[in-house]
């Protein structure tokens, strides 16, 4: 499944600077649907930042929608980076984080995007469901 998220808030701070430009920060970012089935979501992510700009992340994003017809939550976790240009975060389904109707189900996300995209994050999920 192609979808687009819209990033509806982007909360993110510092919580250790170095002089030299590096940093480590925490984002809690709120999205919404954009009329293909998923409706909320959310993540929080783990940065650092090298002197450059680029930088390195894990996330943890809650889902909440119908996919295949069913509705429910699930959790995705992963790790991303950003090289000045391209952000990119490859995901997992959390074994045992589906809800409802989505319980049981499995599978990965990716997404890839640009300033250019932005407030869309581009989401590509492939899952089973139970």
């Amino acid at each position: 499944m192609e979808t687009k998220l819209e990033i509806t808030s982007w909360d993110e701070k510092p919580y250790r600077e170095f002089d030299d430009g590096r940093k480590f920060s925490r984002a809690e970012v709120a999205l919404a649907g954009t009329g293909d089935g998923l409706t909320s979501g959310s993540f929080e992510s783990l940065l650092y930042y090298r002197a450059d700009g680029t930088s390195e992340y894990v996330s943890t994003m809650e889902l909440t929608g119908t996919l295949g017809g069913r509705s429910g939550s699930f959790v995705l976790h992963g790790s991303g980076s950003y090289d000045g240009k391209t952000a990119r975060v490859t995901t997992t389904v959390v074994p045992g984080s589906g809800t409802g109707e989505l319980a049981g189900i499995t599978g990965t996300a990716e997404s890839v995007s640009t300033h250019a995209d932005y407030p869309h994050m581009p989401l590509t999920i492939r899952y089973e469901l139970a």
